[in-house]
Formats: structure tokens, C-alpha cells, sequence
């Protein structure tokens, strides 16, 4: 049994189980139960972004999420999206772990624009997303990512759509600034800075779930 440190972020109405190693792979749930159920039952989906990075993640073996901390929730939490951090994102990662938790990070972005590049304009309409097309969905995440460079002390504007290299140069500083953003924290005390580890994780989720999105309201 493979076991994988969990941290579980509590509200009233939503509860996120996090892999605290994994960036992107987080699920939710209504319940804490029903959230790590969700978290297992991602595995095989998550697989695509350690094999995209070269990782090893051996799903042979039945998963086991450890719960290592629990948080409370806020309406954040309760909306939709995780939003606390955990005790343990305070501790600087080392070179080779800040090397790899990019490498997970890049390959989240991978997975994203291949599920982009093979699905129609038009997703089925419903609950999972709304209204949102591909399009929409995909301009979405890169402003998202826009005012998450403001949580690392950079100042990132949206890039053009249709302009690849403006994309992967917005990337790129991206990384950069996760490389730093535990100096930036230290620097800018008084402001709301992420640390590089939670960082991580929030953008590595936030493109998955949308990838996963337009996956699910592809298909029937």
C-alpha cells in the first residue's frame, strides 16, 4: 500500500483533500471522507503528470491518503477552491525539491494544453463548469495565473491567447518567481505573499481541475 501525506482543509459545506507532495492532485468532497475517496479515485487521471515529468508513481499498489493536518475552511473553502496553507508550506524546500515540484508544476501545464488541443470549442452544458467553453475556460486559467504572479511578488499581465510563445514566456516567469517566493515572502512581510510550496500546489490545482473539466464536459 503506497501511503501519500494528506492534508484535509474543513468548511461546513466543502471539504479538499490535498496531496502534499503531489502538486495538482487535490480533490474535493462534501464530507472529509468523501473528499479522500475523491483523491484516490483521481489517481490513474492524476498519473499523466508524474509520467509527463518523468516521475515515478507506481499505482500498482493501493493508495492510501495519510491525513497529516487538518485546516479550517473559509468561504473560500466552502465556494470551491482551497485557499488555506498548511503548517509545513513554511519550511523552504530544498534545490532538488523546489527542481521537482516545478517539474510537477510544468507537467500540469502539459496535460492542460494536450486536453485543450483535442476538444471541440462547444463543452456540454451543466453544472461541472457552467457555461464556459474551451476558449473561455483556457483564458480563464492564464488570467488566474496572472493575479497569482501578484501572491509571489511579481506583476504579470494576461497573455494573448493566440500568441504561444507570449504563453510559455508567462510561464517561465512564473517558475521563476516560485523560485523565489519564499525570499519574496520574507521580504515583503506585512503583504499577502504564498509560499513556494503552497504556490505550487494552488496553480498546479487550478490548471487540473480545468483540464479535468473540459475532459468530463467533452464526453457524455
Amino acid at each position: 500500500m503506497a501511503d501519500v501525506d494528506t492534508y484535509l482543509e474543513v468548511s461546513e459545506k466543502r471539504v479538499f483533500a490535498c496531496s502534499y507532495t503531489w502538486p495538482g492532485w487535490v480533490r474535493s468532497g462534501k464530507t472529509e471522507d468523501g473528499a479522500l475517496e475523491a483523491l484516490v479515485a483521481y489517481a490513474p487521471r492524476y498519473a499523466a503528470v508524474p509520467a509527463a515529468a518523468g516521475i515515478d508513481f507506481d499505482l500498482r499498489l493501493e493508495v492510501n491518503p495519510r491525513v497529516v493536518e487538518r485546516l479550517p475552511g473559509d468561504a473560500t473553502t466552502a465556494y470551491g477552491a482551497p485557499s488555506q496553507i498548511p503548517s509545513a508550506d513554511l519550511e523552504h524546500p530544498s534545490e532538488a525539491e523546489q527542481d521537482r515540484l516545478l517539474s510537477l508544476l510544468e507537467s500540469c501545464w502539459q496535460v492542460f494544453d494536450e486536453v485543450v488541443a483535442v476538444s471541440p470549442e462547444g463543452l456540454r452544458k451543466g453544472p461541472r463548469g457552467g457555461g464556459r467553453d474551451r476558449t473561455k475556460i483556457v483564458e480563464h486559467v492564464l488570467a488566474a495565473e496572472a493575479g497569482y504572479s501578484g501572491l509571489i511578488g511579481l506583476k504579470l499581465r494576461d497573455p494573448d491567447l493566440s500568441d504561444a510563445e507570449a504563453i510559455a514566456a508567462h510561464r517561465r516567469s512564473l517558475l521563476e518567481g516560485l523560485r523565489q517566493a519564499d525570499v519574496t515572502r520574507r521580504r515583503d512581510q506585512g503583504r499577502r505573499r504564498w509560499p513556494m510550496r503552497y504556490a505550487t500546489r494552488r496553480i498546479a490545482w487550478h490548471v487540473l481541475d480545468h483540464a479535468w473539466e473540459i475532459e468530463d464536459r467533452r464526453n457524455p
